[in-house]
């Protein structure tokens, strides 16, 4: 029994033992300091980037017009494709032409009656006032010929005036391009009575897209931002709905002056080049405004999170442990961020395994990409 006794007192010690020392391994496992977490990072300088901002701007011709009649009669001739593009001075449509040809007729006849009759008041006068002279006549009629010399002199240039008018109104008949550009569709078909009256005088119109105009619109702070840059050569680009960048730059020509009380942004005007047309009017463009460059710091796009108080990234701290830094930043740079507050130069932001990251938690940085 002894022995018995001396056995299971040994086996009791020994199990005692081996639960202290699994205990004591679970509590150093449990209370320990957690394993680094191996990051990738990237130590942050200031750089030179393009001072640039992007908006949605519409284009439109550089010049747009209304065709319209002058005259009022029948459309007898439609003389161009309706989209194609036309000099200025090309025929676009006829006018009936005969009424203003038989006015032109009359006046011209109306402007020899009149001339005739201011020679014979001028010969009038002549004799009158050689007998006036001698005192044969009274001199009130001599003053009455010069009276009507006079009104018949001016009867003549109202004759002329009569005369350019039915010119004038002839050469209306035929409809020219008055710049050169891209033709709209035609509003009126031939046999149309038209009227430069009414709404009916509205032939077509003619859109010059070489070169195109961009409009678009800044807010307030960027306008500001693109003013006090000191940029003179401002350069603007355009992406294409296919999501291309159109090849040509333009400069901008235009500068409201005044801040929109409803949106809060600033009208702006571009000019770009557009000799293959491939910018239509009236289409919707991505706009890039790029005024000069300036230093700062750019950090990938995917090292940027944000919560309830902004964007921030994360930053490796001297003492190896992950903080999170609260930043502001600007526009987008490629794949990367602009920052414009929140980083300073030698700052490392880690750019992965983000996920894993807690405010202290320990880190070990390694060189990304």
């Amino acid at each position: 029994m002894t022995r018995i006794l001396l056995a299971v007192m040994v086996i009791a010690l020994a199990a005692c033992g081996q639960g202290d020392a699994q205990d004591k391994k679970g509590s150093d496992a449990k209370g320990g300091p957690p394993a680094a977490v191996t990051v990738g990072a990237i130590e942050v300088a200031p750089q030179p980037v393009p001072v640039s901002f992007e908006a949605v701007g519409r284009t439109e011709g550089s010049r747009e017009v209304q065709v319209r009649a002058r005259v009022a009669g029948i459309i007898e001739k439609q003389l161009y494709n309706e989209g194609d593009p036309v000099k200025a001075g090309a025929p676009l449509f006829r006018i009936e032409r005969a009424p203003f040809e038989i006015e032109l007729q009359q006046a011209r006849a109306s402007l020899a009656q009149e001339r005739a009759r201011n020679e014979l008041a001028a010969q009038e006068l002549q004799r009158l006032q050689g007998l006036a002279d001698r005192r044969a006549i009274s001199r009130k009629e001599a003053d009455q010929a010069a009276s009507t010399a006079r009104q018949s002199t001016a009867a003549v240039q109202m004759a002329q005036a009569r005369l350019r008018q039915a010119q004038l109104n002839l050469s209306y008949t035929n409809v020219d391009a008055p710049i050169g550009g891209v033709t709209g569709r035609a509003l009126q078909s031939v046999g149309t009575l038209v009227q430069p009256s009414n709404d009916s005088a509205l032939l077509t119109t003619i859109t010059q897209a070489d070169p195109i105009w961009v409009r678009f619109s800044l807010s307030e702070a960027e306008y500001s931002r693109l003013r006090n840059s000191g940029e003179k050569d401002i350069q603007v680009g355009v992406e294409l709905a296919d999501g291309k960048a159109y090849p040509a730059k333009g400069q901008v020509n235009f500068a409201g002056s005044t801040v929109d009380a409803a949106t809060g942004t600033v009208q702006m005007r571009a000019e770009l080049p557009n000799p293959g047309h491939q910018l239509l009017a009236g289409q919707y463009v991505r706009v890039r405004v790029v005024a000069g460059t300036q230093q700062a710091i750019v950090v990938p796009q995917t090292a940027v999170l944000q919560n309830d108080t902004g964007r921030f990234v994360w930053v490796a701290g001297g003492d190896g442990k992950a903080l999170p830094r609260n930043i502001r930043a600007g526009q987008w740079l490629g794949d990367n961020w602009v920052v414009l507050e929140g980083l300073k130069a030698g700052d490392v932001v880690i750019v992965d395994n983000l996920a894993r990251l807690r405010p202290g938690t320990p880190v070990q940085v390694k060189k990304a990409g």
